[in-house]
């Protein structure tokens, strides 16, 4: 890979120089403790590259390539021969970008992945996975991060965080982050049993809002003596009302008990639970993140077959603006805003929740999010958040997978970076000092560092 790589001026390059080296933070991924306190050497390049990643295998679906190469019983050469014949052809797509930067970065392999050299690259890139044993801790430390705050459940036991914490051997921190998806889709045929797994780890019996609220309570308290330091929702759903504690109490036990309960009554206790949690988290200072706008599991047939997270998620209706601001002023009026970082996956909402983020202290839009990961889309949040909010408070880039070869996607987000702040320089847009050096490391690391520290 040129060492120019989407840098195109003088200054770019320069500013690049500077923040190469400097470690990563990785506040949101989907990587699994298990497997890094396990540290498994990894068998082939195919099982790394295959084994988890939904971005690829929803881009081999696009080119007609049969499920069987897949998630199916093919052998992992076969399905590693499938996707070297898809990326060839898959020009602009970040896919392409991501692949010729993790052959380069971690195999030093410069070779353009195709069906012809399939073959070669297998080879190399085994060998050198051979020699170096290279399991999860090693692509870790290969890629220079310091702290990964993985994705994980209210009920989880966070028993492979507190192992990874104990082995001293193994210097980057690894914490939890809360995630509420499952404790507030009351909706859900499950939603029983997760309440009595609930009640189990947290120690109270949960039968009523507020004994939900306290194990919730509980939860938080263990999150956080494991080190804890941000939330996290996901679910596609966004609350237009808040129902009063009686309220949501009805609710409540309606769902536990599988009775039916309407939209408006599930809206109302969303945003109840949206100002309960906020509350939480901003006595705690934990940072609360929001994912906006997405639609989860919209090919049926494929989530009965294969399950959750595996390619079938796509970018869901924008959420009135009302919306958002009837609930963010909620909670700033009753607890205070927490450290919030707001992302949606429909662009179209970018620049009004970019606004919106503005009118609230505490608030900051995060990177682009999933689809927008592009280059394209990295450019236009850069720009949008620069020209709508403030650039200096940007906290950089994000993994946001399950693949331990997606850190190089900080360097790809860092060359975009330092791209166009270099352009800017060079069109007198902004200074060419100390200044623009500090920025560039400001977003990516410090700002974020100092929400760890």
């Amino acid at each position: 890979m040129n060492s120019s790589y989407l840098l195109k001026s003088i200054h770019g390059k320069k500013l690049y120089s500077e923040v190469l080296d400097i470690p990563i933070i990785d506040y949101h991924c989907h990587l699994s403790p298990k497997e890094i306190y396990e540290d498994k050497p990894f068998d082939n390049i195919g099982e790394m590259w295959l084994g988890g990643d939904h971005y690829k295998w929803r881009l081999m679906r696009s080119f007609g390539v049969e499920e069987k190469y897949i998630t199916g019983n093919a052998t992992w050469f076969e399905k590693f021969q499938k996707y070297a014949l898809v990326i060839a052809f898959a020009a602009g797509n970040p896919l392409y970008h991501w692949t010729m930067m993790e052959l380069s970065i971690f195999f030093g392999i410069e070779k353009t992945l195709s069906a012809t050299t399939a073959q070669e690259i297998w080879d190399k890139a085994n060998l050198v996975i051979r020699e170096k044993q290279l399991s999860s801790r090693k692509l870790i430390t290969m890629s220079k991060v310091e702290y990964i705050a993985t994705t994980d459940d209210v009920i989880d036991s966070l028993e492979y965080h507190k192992k990874i914490r104990e082995d001293e051997s193994f210097p980057v921190v690894v914490a939890p982050s809360f995630r509420t998806d499952n404790l507030l889709l009351i909706r859900r045929k499950e939603y029983s049993d997760y309440i009595k797994k609930l009640s189990y780890v947290s120690g109270v019996k949960v039968n009523s809002i507020s004994s939900l609220k306290a194990a919730v309570q509980s939860r938080l308290d263990f999150f956080c003596e494991n080190g804890c330091k941000f939330s996290d929702i996901g679910i596609e759903f966004f609350p237009h009302s808040i129902c009063s504690e009686k309220e949501a109490d009805i609710i409540f036990i309606k769902a536990l008990s599988g009775e039916s309960v309407s939209d408006d009554e599930f809206d109302g206790f969303l945003g109840h639970m949206y100002l309960f949690l906020a509350e939480e988290y901003e006595s705690r200072d934990l940072v609360m993140q929001w994912h906006l706008a997405v639609k989860r599991n919209a090919n049926t047939e494929q989530y009965k077959r294969i399950g959750a997270d595996c390619g079938s998620d796509c970018m869901g209706d924008i959420i009135p603006n009302e919306a958002i601001i009837r609930m963010l002023d909620a909670i700033n009026t009753n607890s205070g805003m927490p450290k919030t970082i707001l992302y949606t996956l429909n662009p179209a909402m970018s620049p009004s929740l970019s606004t919106i983020a503005g009118s609230f202290p505490n608030i900051i839009c995060g990177a682009s999010w999933w689809f927008n990961d592009t280059k394209r889309g990295i450019e236009e949040q850069i720009k949008l958040i620069s020209e709508t909010g403030h650039i200096g408070t940007f906290l950089g880039m994000l993994t946001d997978s399950r693949s331990f070869l997606s850190y190089a996607r900080h360097d790809y987000f860092r060359r975009i970076l330092c791209n166009i702040v270099g352009e800017w320089i060079d069109d007198g847009e902004f200074t060419d000092d100390e200044t623009a050096v500090e920025l560039v490391k400001n977003i990516c690391y410090n700002n974020i560092r100092s929400y760890i520290s």
